[in-house]
């Protein structure tokens, strides 16, 4: 609409407009501003590390797959995945508020349609004979009276206020459908993880059960040699300590993987201890992908539910402006009723019973305290804030995807780098016990070797386990975990 129907003080030109408007069409008048989709801009995102991060593992423009986490070929994380989309809370929650978000839809589009409503009475009645019904004549006897018919009400539309207030609330129920495919990513996300940081405490376990036995043989080796008379006390208390120190590590671990079983219950919609029987046991850590499909840029906002939910947000508070500015202008309607009435009962069958009425209502907004002003600038200002969030939810998509690329090429690169480091440790722990054995060597360096040896299969470890997470935090940033496809 122009300037002109935004300026309800002007009552000439308001007359003129309504009349135009009822007369052409009443579907063609709808004040306020129309929803125009925004441009995200992502389409120079760079869907790759920087170049001194580049990866191994090769990128493609495939599509990104909806159940990425199949590429890590582990039936186990599969079947978790499958169990919390149809267990977890939080998305039975939002699906909930779909249904919510539904029914205020059906409640904003029942307003453009008429209302009508039967209603039934009878009383008995009796006037006053000191009144001014008694003064004319009338009898003061008590008397029956039956009633009995429909009303029925309708507004015309003429400015769009309704049609504004279904608009808003379709794209409401759009921000809460987005809303929930924002919980399925995230959950997708969050079962991924804990269960790889699961497996990654697992692997942790294992290695400290390895250096306990190789703590435990070196810890009798320098036994035998001082009982020989060959080692002093010192080699055989080191020895001692080290083997403490390794085992202190036990229960720590044990505590994280119970602890991160456990997350992935919650997860679930289950009791704590419902998954130990099936992953307590240690299975190996998923290997990497052998591709990564990562899509193209111009897709990234269509993939991300985070910006279409910000979008939705955005056109709903845009058309509250509208329904604001429609209550400057009146509201024309249609009201009748029709039924039969008597005094008495027997009577409601004849046809002079009847009775009918029907007309327009106008009611128009003369004074309101300024109520009608500050509430339009209420819904503009919230309306520019939906604009802004929608950039922010834009410029915070592509710092994720950009982040996620270059923790996914630089801990590849960091695993090549500690698989070398942990192989030549495991060669000097080697020289130093034949060294230490033939007397070559004293005990120190086989204790620097043991240590060294147990810190390079921690990082080794670690860094296998955050390159499977970087993969999880790719996935999560490019809109993973649902498909576009199915939501209309």
């Amino acid at each position: 609409m122009s300037a002109f129907f935004e300026t309800p003080q002007h009552p000439l030109k308001l007359m003129v407009a309504l009349l135009t408007c009822g007369a052409v069409s009443l579907a063609g008048c709808m004040v306020g501003p129309d929803f125009t989709k925004p441009d995200a801009g992502l389409d120079a995102v760079q869907l790759a590390p920087r170049p001194e991060l580049a990866s191994v593992i090769p990128m493609s423009e495939a599509a990104v797959p909806a159940q990425w986490w199949q590429l890590f070929n582990d039936t186990v994380l599969t079947a978790l995945q499958g169990r919390a989309l149809t267990g977890n809370l939080d998305l039975q929650m939002a699906t909930e508020r779909i249904e919510q978000s539904r029914a205020q839809l059906g409640i904003a589009a029942a307003q453009l349609l008429p209302s009508v409503g039967a209603n039934t009475s009878y009383s008995r009645e009796a006037i006053s004979e000191n009144g001014k019904f008694a003064a004319l004549g009338a009898p003061s006897d008590p008397g029956n009276f039956w009633q009995m018919g429909f009303d029925a009400s309708w507004e015309i539309d003429v400015w769009g206020r309704a049609r504004r207030e279904r608009e808003g609330a379709a794209a409401a129920l759009q921000a809460t459908v987005y809303d929930r495919e924002a919980a399925r990513v995230t959950l997708a996300a969050e079962v991924a993880r804990t269960y790889l940081q699961l497996r990654g405490t697992q692997a942790q376990l294992d290695i400290a059960q390895q250096n306990l036995s190789v703590a435990e043989h070196t810890l009798g080796l320098a036994e035998s040699r001082e009982r020989n008379g060959v080692a002093t006390r010192f080699e055989t208390t080191s020895a001692r300590a080290q083997l403490a120190t390794v085992k202190a590590l036990l229960p720590e671990l044990a505590q994280r993987r119970n602890a991160q079983m456990n997350a992935l219950a919650l997860l679930l919609g289950e009791q704590p201890r419902a998954l130990d029987a099936q992953l307590r046991n240690a299975m190996p850590l998923p290997s990497l992908p052998s591709r990564v499909p990562v899509g193209v840029s111009s897709q990234l906002a269509h993939r991300r539910p985070d910006i279409l939910r910000a979008e939705a947000r955005l056109h709903a508070a845009t058309a509250d402006i509208g329904v604001a500015k429609a209550d400057f202008y009146p509201r024309i309607g249609l009201k009748g009723k029709v039924g039969l009435e008597a005094l008495d009962g027997g009577d409601l069958a004849s046809w002079d019973s009847r009775f009918f009425s029907i007309g327009p209502t106008v009611y128009l907004p003369i004074f309101q305290g300024g109520r009608l002003q500050q509430r339009l600038a209420l819904n503009e200002s919230r309306q520019k804030n939906a604009a802004l969030a929608y950039r922010k939810t834009v410029l915070r998509a592509w710092h994720e995807v950009d982040n996620a690329l270059d923790a996914w090429g630089a801990q590849q690169r960091r695993h090549d780098e500690l698989q070398v480091a942990y192989e030549q440790n495991k060669q000097a722990l080697r020289a130093a016990e034949r060294g230490y054995q033939q007397g070559a060597a004293d005990y120190l360096s086989v204790l620097t070797a043991q240590r060294d040896l147990l810190d390079s299969q921690t990082r080794l470890n670690d860094s296998a386990t955050h390159a499977t997470l970087t993969v999880v935090n790719l996935y999560k940033s490019l809109g993973g975990g649902w498909d576009p496809e199915t939501v209309q």
